[in-house]
């Protein structure tokens, strides 16, 4: 197991360590306002890693506080992870962007799209554009969550037996055949919505490849950059009071806000065994020494500690913005939960983007991209800093507090040259 060590005094690559430890208090107060179990940040700048900061605990019951080496449910921070397994299987010429996925997944051939009705009565039509590759890399395919609660077609995903998780037993092929016979929320490519995308590329991968996804992963993607705790839920032999507590938001305040958390262990629970279902979208637990080695291959164009996954090209390709007529999500999207303003937000082949900082609303830079998790996990490189930031914690909906706003304002304030 990797521990995560600073090797850099911030002042030697442009942080000033006082405004630096700005962060940790203002994190470290929803600790202490009972608003946030725990949690665990880590600061990099031109690969050198110049902070690691936490506090609170991983289990607030059993008194175990947030260690370094601590597992953390990152959620939907593996949906960028199955976007680079996608886009390795791209570079080989396994597929073009444009193919349709009916190529290798035949189940969405005649998936049919919402136009009108109720849950139980909808009223659809054919696809006139069929889902392509590209679609579910940006979340374009009409595809969604149960848990959305916003859409006809949420509620027959939840009817269905998909809101948090999946039916039991159900492996990725069932899961994609379920999900295919699920009307559309609107035809391919006409708009941008947060879904199970990226679970069905997950499947794509093992088709295109032949392998198992945590095969893949750990193959291609986890022995090439020594993320040695990063896997499907814990592995035979992992030591389960390493994994966090999973935690749930308990409103109360006037307005919604949150005022303490609640322990989600049904939900929680299973992420302590390898599951049926491996969520491309949602599925892996990590370490924050594990994901920053990810996030550093990013921030080097695909390339690190020897491990080579993608070219630099193809990672500037995925970080740019692919909605059309370089449009932000407040625009092109659908209205959602979100812990951060889509204005000046774009969307590229896996991740998300600042295209207008001043219409963001947050101090940061045009290119910074991210990506973060239900349970309030985050990441973000910044190529015009050369800077990399991971966030880690255990509590549910990532909306609960503005913590990527933070963490963008606090990081680059601390920067002084």
């Amino acid at each position: 197991m990797r521990v995560l060590e600073v090797d850099t005094d911030p002042a030697e690559v442009g942080f000033d360590a006082g405004r630096l430890a700005r962060l940790d208090r203002r994190l470290a107060r929803w600790v202490d306002d009972g608003q946030l179990p725990g949690f665990l940040v880590t600061v990099a700048r031109h690969g050198r890693l110049v902070h690691v900061g936490s506090a609170g605990y991983r289990d607030v019951e059993a008194g175990r506080p947030v260690e370094r080496d601590t597992r953390w449910r990152i959620y939907s921070m593996t949906k960028p992870i199955t976007s680079v397994a996608a886009m390795m299987l791209y570079e080989e010429g396994a597929f073009e962007l444009s193919d349709p996925i009916a190529k290798w997944l035949p189940e969405f051939t005649e998936t049919r799209v919402y136009v009108a009705g109720s849950a139980q009565k909808p009223v659809t039509q054919p696809q006139v554009e069929p889902i392509r590759v590209r679609h579910l890399l940006t979340h374009t395919s009409g595809l969604t969550y149960g848990f959305h609660h916003a859409h006809p077609v949420d509620a027959m995903y939840r009817a269905a037996g998909h809101e948090w998780a999946t039916p039991a037993g159900a492996d990725s092929a069932e899961v994609c055949r379920q999900w295919a016979a699920i009307p559309l929320v609107f035809q391919p490519g006409s708009e941008w919505n947060y879904g199970v995308s990226t679970d069905v590329l997950g499947r794509l991968v093992e088709v295109v490849s032949g392998q198992p996804l945590d095969e893949f992963f750990e193959q291609r993607v986890f022995a090439p950059l020594g993320m040695t705790d990063t896997s499907f839920g814990l592995r035979d032999g992992d030591d389960p009071e390493s994994l966090a507590r999973l935690y749930g938001a308990v409103p109360g305040k006037p307005g919604g806000a949150a005022t303490g958390f609640a322990p989600l262990d049904g939900l929680g629970g299973t992420a302590l065994r390898t599951p049926a279902f491996l969520s491309g979208g949602g599925g892996l637990v990590s370490t924050a020494a594990d994901y920053l080695r990810f996030v550093e291959l990013l921030r080097r164009g695909g390339s690190y500690d020897g491990g080579r996954l993608l070219g630099p090209r193809t990672i500037a390709l995925m970080t740019r913005n692919h909605l059309p007529g370089n449009q932000d999500l407040e625009t092109f999207g659908r209205p959602l939960f979100a812990e951060t303003p889509l204005r000046g937000v774009g969307f590229g082949l896996g991740f998300s983007m600042v295209i207008d900082p001043v219409r963001y609303g947050v101090l940061s830079n045009a290119g910074d991209y991210s990506w973060g998790g239900a349970a309030s996990t985050a990441f973000y490189v910044d190529p015009v800093e050369d800077v990399t930031v991971g966030f880690y914690t255990q509590l549910l909906p990532s909306s609960t507090l503005p913590i990527r706003n933070h963490l963008r304002a606090l990081v680059n304030q601390a920067l002084v040259d």
